[in-house]
Order: structure tokens, then C-alpha cells, then sequence
């Protein structure tokens, strides 16, 4: 019974991420955030998304 015990105590332990973990996702999300907005609100992605944007609006329904 003890032994289980400490199996499955061991495996909890290791469960999730630590603060460090958390830190450095978080830091990569942003970085991927920042490059994804300076990718969007570039010129050649905002005529592309207003040419898409006009061309549906012009469908004859």
C-alpha cells in the first residue's frame, strides 16, 4: 500500500507547470502576439484583407 501511495504522490508532484514554466510560456505567447500584430496591421495584409473585404461585398446575391 505504501508503495502505491508514493507512486501515485510522485506522479502528482510532477503534474503542471512550474512559475518558471509559467513564465516562459507567457513570455512566448507575447513574443507570438507581437509578431502576429506587426504581421496583421502590415500594408500588404490590410489591402489583401480590404480587396477580400470589397470583393465580398460586391457578390450579387
Amino acid at each position: 500500500m505504501r508503495r502505491r501511495w508514493d507512486a501515485m504522490r510522485g506522479e502528482a508532484a510532477q503534474a503542471g507547470m512550474s512559475t518558471a514554466e509559467y513564465a516562459v510560456g507567457t513570455l512566448a505567447a507575447c513574443a507570438f502576439a507581437a509578431v502576429l500584430y506587426k504581421v496583421v496591421t502590415s500594408a500588404a495584409v490590410a489591402s489583401a484583407l480590404s480587396g477580400m473585404i470589397k470583393k465580398a461585398l460586391d457578390v450579387a446575391f
